[in-house]
This record gives C-alpha cells, sequence and structure tokens, in this order.
C-alpha cells in the first residue's frame, strides 16, 4: 500500500513538471523571420573633405605686336607685310655657294635667310633619295623695290603691289626645275605630293583662285611649319581657309608621333590668355587680329587630363 501511494506521488510530480515546462513554451516569444532583420542604428554621414579640381592648361602673357609674328602671318592683297616684321636677314645666295647643297639658281640675285635655306635643302635631300634632284630657286627674298618693279612690270593679276608679297615677307620661294617647267616637271609633282612633310604649302593652287585671289603659280612654296602644313594638305585649305576654320573651332592633329592642339586667340592690347590644354607650345601672330597658339599635348596615344 505504501508503495502504491510513493508511486502516485511520484507520478504526479512528473507530470506537474511536464505541464509546467508547456506553459514555459508557450509563454516564451515566438520568433520569426521578420524579427530576425535587426535595423542598425541611424549613422551621420560621414564628411569627406571636397576635392580639388585638378587645373589643367596655362597661361600665356600675349604682347599685341605679337599679333605681326610668326610663321602663320597672312599676307595678301588685303593685310600687308608688317612694318617691323623681325626674322633672320635674307643673305645672297649666290655670294654664300656653302649653303646651296643639292639645288641650283636662276641667277645671282637669288636672296634667302640662312634658316629658310636649310629648311629647303631638308626638302629637296629627301627629294633626291627618290630620283627628283633638279631644283633650282628662281626667287627669294624680295624687298619692296623690288616688287615694286615687278609689279609695273607684270601687272596687278600676276604680281602683288609691293609690301603686300609673301616674297616680301621672306618665308615663301619660287621653286624651279632645270628640266622643263613646274606643272610638268618631276621636282613640281614631288614637291605637291610631299612640300607639305617639311612644313611648306602650295600657296595658289589650281583649284583656290576664287580664294586666294592669285592665278595658279605652281612654283610658288611658303613656308608655315608643321603640324599646320600637315592639316591644310589633308583638309585642302589655304592659308586663307585654315586660318578662318581655327577662329571657328580648335583643331586636333597628329603628327609624328605625337598629338597637337591647336587655337584661336583674338588679341586687342597685350592680355593674359588661357589656353584650356598641357604642354610645350608655339605662337604665332596672323597678322590680322589675333595669335594662334600650336601645343604639343604629347605622344600620339597617350591620355590627356
Amino acid at each position: 500500500m505504501k508503495k502504491r501511494l510513493f508511486a502516485l506521488a511520484t507520478l504526479l510530480i512528473l507530470t506537474g513538471c511536464r505541464i509546467q515546462g508547456l506553459d514555459n513554451e508557450q509563454n516564451d516569444p515566438i520568433v520569426t523571420g521578420e524579427q530576425d532583420k535587426v535595423e542598425a542604428p541611424a549613422q551621420t554621414p560621414v564628411q569627406t573633405p571636397a576635392q580639388t579640381p585638378v587645373e589643367v592648361g596655362f597661361s600665356i602673357h600675349v604682347k599685341k605686336e605679337q599679333i605681326h609674328e610668326g610663321n602663320l602671318l597672312l599676307v595678301n592683297r588685303v593685310h600687308a607685310v608688317p612694318p617691323e616684321q623681325g626674322g633672320e636677314p635674307a643673305v645672297n645666295l649666290f655670294e654664300h655657294k656653302e649653303l646651296t647643297k643639292g639645288f641650283g639658281l636662276l641667277d645671282d640675285s637669288v636672296r634667302l635667310s640662312p634658316d629658310m635655306t636649310q629648311k629647303f635643302t631638308e626638302m629637296v635631300s629627301a627629294a633626291a633619295k627618290d630620283g627628283v634632284d633638279h631644283f633650282l630657286i628662281s626667287s627669294g627674298y624680295r624687298d619692296e623695290d623690288e616688287q615694286n618693279e615687278l609689279y609695273e612690270q607684270m601687272g596687278a593679276e600676276r604680281a602683288m603691289p609691293a609690301g603686300h608679297s609673301e616674297h616680301n615677307l621672306g618665308l615663301s620661294l619660287d621653286i624651279g626645275s632645270s628640266l622643263t617647267e613646274m606643272n610638268q616637271a618631276p621636282e613640281g609633282k614631288w614637291l605637291a605630293d610631299n612640300a607639305w612633310k617639311f612644313g611648306f604649302v602650295l600657296r595658289y593652287p589650281k583649284d583656290k583662285t576664287a580664294v586666294t585671289g592669285i592665278m595658279y603659280e605652281p612654283w610658288h612654296f611658303r613656308y608655315v611649319g608643321l603640324p599646320h602644313s600637315a592639316v591644310m594638305q589633308e583638309k585642302n585649305l589655304t592659308l586663307e581657309q585654315y586660318l578662318a576654320d581655327l577662329k571657328k573651332h580648335s583643331i586636333l592633329t597628329k603628327f609624328g608621333g605625337q598629338t597637337y592642339e591647336i587655337f584661336y586667340f583674338p588679341i586687342s592690347e597685350n592680355e593674359n590668355i588661357r589656353v584650356p590644354v598641357s604642354g610645350s607650345y608655339e605662337i604665332s601672330g596672323n597678322n590680322e587680329d589675333g595669335v594662334i597658339v600650336t601645343v604639343d599635348t604629347g605622344p600620339e596615344g597617350e591620355d590627356r587630363p
């Protein structure tokens, strides 16, 4: 009897514990997936200092007289040779035979600066490698008296008045061939195809007489320098057209593994101009109202800032 009572008491105790356990489980909070998503407390954004933009380009102080200096001066019936135009003085090439390498002279009156003579010599030396080697210079630099005499002899249709000829500027020369006329000679054809590679351009092309106001002259070549001659050749532009285009927009071009950007800036007085790209540069006036800045921005294919 005592054993039964003891067993019954034990059973009641165990049952109570089990019920208590169930009650505890039911009273525990129910955890769901939504409640697992605990939102982090709002954080104050980290304040970073403003980045200073990298300034690209450079400033140049330009004097008003620079409008009338350089290799890109426009000289024609409207725009005269600047009275104070500098540059290297011309010398009589007949008296300086050491300068005449690879070409002849039409007569003993031909004058040209040593610098321009060297540029011409480099060009005809390249032509000689192609088997074209009968060049001669028929006219180089002329002073105003010589130009006036020529103007009176040939008239307005075939010559410029004194002070308005590129020959008075010292950057042009008339090139001939000892074989035949330049419009038929191998020398004329070679120059038409290759002179631009050396900074020269055929100044008065056959299809541009309405632009230049001058008849076709297959012998008259003008030095403008690279990369300008390359752009003019590629786009079939006269100097008038090239300078007019630059007033509308800058020109980006590539030559000799380098990249160049060319800008026009109007100038009315001594002032500072801001060039928007970086690199070494050259500057030339246009002989009218501004300057042309040519920037070598680096090797072709190199990223610019």
